[in-house]
């Protein structure tokens, strides 16, 4: 009986190291009314296939008045997809459809609300990221540096 309660402690050692590297690839980021990120810095290690975004707003302003998305590009691609992306509309995100330059946004939410985007990091381990929020004005103050380190 005491060896099989060792090898379950054993067992369930050996798998914490899992569950906190998914951890590490799991990011929550915060918006408000204020038209701020609760983060300018996100970063996960070279070691996640794939990240898992959510966004949260944290205001309780409607998504046609204060509405926020989470969009990851090269940073060089960026001001290009803010200016198309305004053009788009909401009912697009604010952002221009199916542009190979945007390599991960979540929809447009209001307050209380939040999203998630799902995203390889095949490919970007060298690349300057950057992400932002496409609502017509936002981006110059909500955007921040995205690191795969």
């Amino acid at each position: 009986m005491k060896k099989n309660r060792l090898l379950v402690a054993v067992g369930l050692l050996a798998l914490f190291p899992f569950t906190a590297f998914a951890d590490e690839c799991d990011l929550v980021i915060e918006a408000t009314d204020q038209m701020s990120f609760s983060k300018k810095k996100m970063s996960v290690p070279a070691s996640c296939e794939t990240v898992k975004v959510t966004l949260k707003h944290t205001g309780s302003m409607a998504k046609d008045m204060m509405g926020h998305n989470w969009v990851l590009t090269k940073t060089d691609d960026m001001q290009a997809i803010v200016r198309e992306g305004a053009a788009a509309g909401l009912d697009n995100n604010y952002l221009p459809e199916g542009d190979d330059r945007i390599i991960a946004a979540t929809e447009v939410i209001g307050g209380g609300n939040s999203a998630q985007v799902e995203f390889s990091t095949e490919g970007l381990a060298d690349e300057k990221l950057t992400f932002f929020c496409s609502f017509p004005g936002h981006s110059g103050m909500m955007n921040g540096r995205f690191n795969i380190k």
